[in-house]
């Protein structure tokens, strides 16, 4: 596999030289380069978090992951990923692209591929299945660009994907007459703008692979086994996430358990008893931005019709009914994490009352052309239902996210003022926090240099020779560069009695990823990588025995809101690693 980088790449032809930026046409967008694109706090967070799923150097993960992320952006540019559903923003197609990939990565990691096949098969194809994952996430909506949009050029010339990347100032709409399951059947237009002849020839040696990547990009998951099946869970947990839903419950719900049973129960509801958008009182409201259902008739119908089909494990109790929809990524929490929303409601012809309800994600209960038409009148949050100290929530009839469409704000399409950017970009950077912490990886810490940088460790060409004393190299030059974190939540490395306390296995683990070759010298003394390593650390007799000769020390970590305990070794002399020894970390402490 690693052939594949060691290949020349002939770099592309020069294109012209770039025009002075002017301000566009009033309604245009102006192409942006993809490394633009990319560059935003939120996209080079997420394009971390991407490699740190791999066990590639940055050098190949340049090549095989950034290179194709690039493509992408250069061809999805500034569009939405939905009209009116998820991510329905300038630039949400390329964020739901980032977001899903990350995602599958994440699920991937649980799951030896090939399902079945010897273990020295799956330790070969491991990275190839890995960036099929990736592959098969990033692509599955790419088809909406060729057939859900009309994309035209000042002068009225239409734009299709198959001529490249827009090259003028574009503005583009929704066509009203698509066909919601085509952009499925229009991934094969555009896979090879994605996908260099490179990596497909690599792809293609893997006939399991190649076979399930192609099902996925074919729309037709159910043939895709594992690889279809970490694609919907990554693009249901992206949209949870973006709609306001706990991405992790997503994550975790088996595809029979009871949170399908409860999305059947409320769409038979819907379809046969629930009354909805009445001038007067109904039992629910659609609005373009989500459902609300009247809290106690959803869990009095419910419950009912659970009851009925043989359903149990359903609470009796109203309170504990709105829990279980909640946790199940369901009910869309408040912003104080509460299931239950106060708003008033208002028809058009004036009549009004106050309710407690349900908030949920359309997404969840209809397709996109099974979709009631919205609610006339408004549904205003009640202000004592949102925190004083949350700016960010407009008082409009819905309660709004920057960039996400409402009753009263439409869907943006081909023009945003640059300050709405600003607010998108903004509440985008805010939010990204609770999608990174689900993201986070334990063996890899926070690494602040961009992802097509190369390893300091690697500058000088040739891969070194993995060793013990390489290893300490590594880890001394990883903290001097700020490539590895120290004293942080999730670090490998505190400093703990006056020295050096690295984390096992996370710091060995780390290491490994970064250095392949350890793969098959490990492998021969039939070893995890990260033991292998470990070993060579021990031998060199660098770090502090207990008196009872056990190698390992116990580390208590009290944090202002939950403790755990690490294990590592404490190192005899801290100067191996530090020049200047940073002072404790005060939220650790030795068991003696």
């Amino acid at each position: 596999m690693l052939s594949l980088f060691q290949r020349k790449r002939t770099p592309p032809p020069a294109g012209p030289a770039p025009t002075p930026a002017t301000e566009p046409p009033k309604g245009l967008t102006r192409p942006a380069s993809a490394a633009s694109l990319l560059a935003t706090p939120r996209r080079q967070r997420l394009l971390e978090h991407i490699w740190q799923r791999t066990s590639l150097s940055r050098r190949q993960f340049a090549s095989l992951y950034l290179a194709p992320l690039e493509r992408y952006a250069d061809l999805v540019q500034q569009f939405p990923a939905s009209e009116s559903h998820h991510h329905a923003y300038p630039g949400g197609m390329l964020d739901h692209g980032l977001e899903i990939v990350a995602y599958a990565l994440k699920l991937r990691q649980s799951h030896l591929l090939p399902a079945g096949a010897p273990p020295e098969v799956q330790a070969a194809q491991a990275e190839a299945w890995t960036a099929g994952a990736a592959y098969a996430a990033l692509l599955h909506d790419i088809g909406k660009v060729a057939v859900d949009l009309h994309v035209e050029h000042a002068d009225g010339m239409a734009w299709h994907p198959w001529h490249g990347p827009i090259k003028r100032p574009y503005r583009f709409r929704y066509r009203k007459e698509r066909e919601y399951r085509l952009h499925s059947a229009a991934t094969g237009l555009l896979y090879t703008q994605v996908l260099d002849a490179e990596i497909l020839d690599w792809l293609s040696a893997y006939p399991d692979l190649w076979a399930a990547l192609l099902y996925v990009l074919a729309g037709q998951y159910e043939h895709a086994g594992m690889l279809g099946e970490l694609v919907r869970q990554a693009d249901q947990a992206s949209v949870a996430q973006e709609l306001g839903g706990d991405p992790s419950k997503a994550l975790a719900a088996p595809r029979h358990a009871l949170q399908r049973k409860l999305l059947d129960g409320l769409r038979y509801l819907l379809k046969e008893e629930f009354k909805i958008n009445q001038p007067q009182a109904s039992d629910g409201w659609l609005t373009q931005e989500a459902l609300w259902l009247v809290s106690k008739t959803v869990s009095d119908k419910l419950r009912a019709h659970l009851l009925s089909q043989g359903v149990e494990g359903i609470p009796s109790n109203n309170t504990a009914v709105f829990n279980v929809l909640q946790d199940h990524g369901i009910a869309l929490p408040t912003p104080d994490g509460k299931a239950i929303w106060k708003a008033t409601i208002t028809s058009n012809a004036g009549w009004s009352h106050s309710f407690t309800l349900l908030k949920l994600s359309p997404a969840l209960i209809w397709e996109a052309n099974e979709r009631p038409a919205p609610f006339a009148g408004t549904v205003l949050v009640d202000q004592d239902a949102t925190p004083e100290t949350d700016a960010a929530e407009p008082t409009s009839p819905v309660a709004a996210v920057p960039g996400r469409p409402t009753a009263s704000q439409p869907a943006p399409h081909a023009e945003a003022s640059p300050a709405a950017m600003h607010a998108l970009e903004a509440a985008a950077v805010d939010g990204v926090d609770a999608l990174l912490e689900l993201l986070s990886t334990p063996g890899r810490s926070d690494d602040p240099a961009p992802p097509a940088a190369a390893s300091h460790v690697e500058s000088s060409g040739e891969p070194p020779t993995p060793s013990g004393e390489h290893f300490m190299a590594w880890l001394k030059a990883g903290i001097a560069s700020r490539r590895l974190i120290i004293n942080d939540a999730k670090a490998l490395v505190h400093t703990v009695s006056d020295t050096a306390y690295l984390v096992s296995p996370g710091v060995f683990q780390r290491y490994a990823q970064e250095h392949p070759l350890i793969g098959p010298l490990a492998k021969q003394e039939q070893q995890q990588p990260w033991q292998w390593v470990q070993k060579r650390f021990e031998r060199l007799q660098l770090h502090r025995k207990q008196p009872s000769g056990l190698n390992i020390w116990t580390c208590d970590v009290v944090g202002p809101r939950k403790s755990r305990r690490l294990h590592g070794y404490l190192l005899e002399d801290p100067t191996q690693l530090f020049q200047d020894v940073p002072p404790n970390n005060p939220y650790l402490s030795v068991l003696r």
